[in-house]
């Protein structure tokens, strides 16, 4: 039997991270955290996920740089990364794509949009 696919969820608001870790892990993920955006990148370094979901608003290093780093490493830019932001403005979902973002989601979260995508992702043959 196929291992779960393992998601690492990006997030510093602690009762964002702590919903989102349920909702998911109910629909059959494994999932990481990680609250900042240096902590991501050493945790697809460790704990080689199969997607990255990122929020963009972090402490320490935001997720925009964090995409951007994970991105240019070769070890790492076949992950796909899954922004997710309370950014809904004009030119945000763009802004993503151009940091390297696979895809660009919207908070607060509609849980079937999000797993359409995270479905997406895994299906282009970078999943588990």
């Amino acid at each position: 039997m196929p291992r779960p696919a393992r998601i690492l969820l990006v997030e510093d608001n602690e009762m964002n991270r702590d919903m989102l870790t349920r909702r998911l892990a109910r629909h059959g993920f494994e999932i990481r955290v990680a609250g900042d955006g240096a902590r991501a990148i050493a945790c697809v370094h460790s704990d080689a996920p199969d997607v990255v979901l990122m929020d963009m608003s972090l402490p320490v290093m935001d997720g925009w740089e964090a995409t951007r780093r994970l991105k240019a490493d070769a070890a790492t830019r076949a992950v796909p990364v899954i922004a997710l932001t309370a950014h809904a403005m004009s030119g945000d979902r763009e802004r993503a794509l151009e940091a390297g973002c696979d895809d660009f989601d919207t908070k607060p979260v509609d849980l079937q949009r999000l797993l359409a995508k995270i479905a997406q992702a895994l299906t282009k043959g970078l999943g588990p």
